[in-house]
């Protein structure tokens, strides 16, 4: 639901055509006319139904029964299909209110379809009218019931879960607190988010990451969200950047969300660095702020070794859709390697060469790809080359890879302790600085270390609230802030102190 407007609007609407006694718009069950079925039978690997916002009502605003219909209809085309249907992915708002009536419709349809898992996110109206506990526990429990009913060992005790269907892992997000729009996604959940995705990245098989909102600033928000200022309205809340900060790490990230109930058109796919976001239409709720705006419009998805495609269906009609299908064609790089990654500047221009690994650690011959470097690099700054694929390659998407010049290091001048704290002296470097960071860790390794920026004019800093008795290493690095990006030098030496 977009606004408070259009819910009341609706309501209203569906209560002048009850008392009026006006003619409804007639709903066709054309399901199975065209019935579901893959682009290549021998090679697909997986395939799986993509819907959003099924949001079925008890309410007035849904007194038409249309919802109802189009869910019938989809779950009609998903029956009759002709091919196996691995996985639904549902992207929340599964009911409008939060009745055990709303969410008893949707069992009734899904858990005859032969569907063989459920894989559901929690949407805003989902736990928005009762208690989060209760919420969550009318969630989970209809998620496994779904699951049980088709077999399915899919199973879960809260709303942020992971599963895997042939191989392929879902990582599904959801809210941790009661919330009328946007999520609540704690510092743990983005742990265990980034956890997961380092796990499933190695394969180098695509990760299919699944919440309700969508990203700050991405499909067509605020436009297609239709009201609210704020920066995060219609988005996934205030952790928007930290988790577009987690997926944009790993490669054959796909996103899926729901939320705007736009059609097919130009906001439905969008990349961010490294994500392919795709936003799900309503399958029920009228759609808007696309080019076919039908009801009863999803995804059927086809994943193959080296691409995804989502296929735009009228699951009402029982139609495809080709003008609106989306190929994300797969990474096949795993790690890129310069000669040399990091230089220090001496004014000279740079250009290591590129070594490239795919996903199994074997190097790709640079037969097989063209490198193009971009202009200067004699400058402090990050520089992106292009890595284009031909021969054997050919087809592979286009990589970039980074390399840096940095600004000359420093180093330590002495380590002293006190009283819970310990003071931080280093040699000043009087070129091409904007700063220096300190590192501090109880780990020689310097794992879970925390850092401190200072100003370049600054050489010494005191750090407390550490804890007494305990060994502390420290090292620094200068750092060149170049077009608001901080490029950093290599590390100094490490020196270690005891806190007293």
């Amino acid at each position: 639901m977009k606004t408070f407007v259009k819910k009341i609007g609706a309501v209203l609407l569906s209560s002048v055509m009850a008392v009026t006694s006006l003619a409804l718009p007639s709903v066709t069950a054309l399901a199975g006319a065209s019935p579901i079925s893959t682009l290549d039978s021998s090679n697909v690997k997986l395939t799986f139904a993509a819907w959003g916002d099924s949001q079925i009502s008890d309410t007035l605003a849904d007194i038409s029964g249309n919802r109802k219909v189009y869910l019938a209809n989809a779950s009609n085309d998903l029956r009759n299909s002709a091919a196996a249907v691995d996985a639904l992915v549902i992207a929340g708002d599964i009911a409008e209110s939060q009745n055990k009536s709303e969410y008893d419709v949707v069992y009734n349809n899904l858990s005859t379809t032969g569907v063989k898992n459920f894989i559901l996110a929690e949407g805003n109206h989902d736990i928005r009218f009762n208690s989060y506990s209760s919420s969550k526990k009318q969630f989970t429990s209809f998620t496994n019931k779904l699951n049980s009913a088709a077999g399915s060992k899919l199973s879960i005790d809260k709303l942020y879960y992971s599963y895997s269907v042939k191989g392929y892992k879902f990582v599904v997000l959801g809210s941790e607190k009661q919330a009328a729009e946007e999520s609540y996604i704690s510092d743990t959940q983005l742990k265990w988010l980034d956890s997961q995705l380092a796990a499933s990245s190695k394969s180098g098989k695509p990760t299919f990451v699944v919440m309700h909102q969508v990203l700050k600033n991405t499909h067509g928000l605020p436009t297609t969200w239709g009201s609210g200022n704020s920066a995060t309205a219609g988005t996934v809340g205030a952790q928007s950047d930290k988790i577009q900060s987690i997926l944009n790490k790993y490669k054959n990230v796909i996103l899926i969300s729901g939320h705007l109930h736009t059609g097919f058109g130009e906001y439905t796919y969008e990349k961010i660095g490294n994500i392919h976001s795709v936003n799900l239409p309503s399958i029920t709720i009228d759609n808007d702020c696309g080019t076919y705006n039908e009801n009863g419009i999803g995804y059927m998805t086809e994943v193959y070794s080296d691409k995804v495609v989502f296929r735009a269906r009228n699951f009402n009609l029982g139609e495809y859709v080709p003008a609106y299908d989306i190929t994300i064609k797969l990474d096949k790089v795993k790690q890129a390697k310069f000669s040399t990654e990091t230089y220090t500047y001496d004014g000279k221009t740079k250009k290591p060469s590129v070594t490239l690994y795919d996903f199994n650690g074997k190097k790709i011959s640079p037969k097989n790809y063209t490198v193009k470097y971009p202009s200067g690099r004699k400058a402090i700054g990050a520089y992106t080359v292009k890595i284009t694929f031909k021969n054997a390659c050919k087809g592979w998407p286009s990589t970039t890879a980074t390399f840096y010049i940095a600004p000359k290091s420093t180093s330590l001048s002495s380590l002293s302790a006190g009283k819970k704290k310990i003071t931080v002296k280093w040699k000043k470097q009087t070129s091409n600085t904007s700063g220096y960071q300190i590192q501090y860790s109880t780990s020689s390794k310097f794992t879970n270390a925390k850092e401190v920026n200072v100003s370049k004019s600054s050489t010494s800093k005191s750090i407390s609230g550490l804890s007494s008795k305990k060994k502390y290493y420290v090292r620094v690095r200068t750092y060149k802030t170049v077009k608001g990006t901080k490029v950093y030098s290599k590390w100094s030496s490490a020196k270690s102190v005891t806190v007293k």
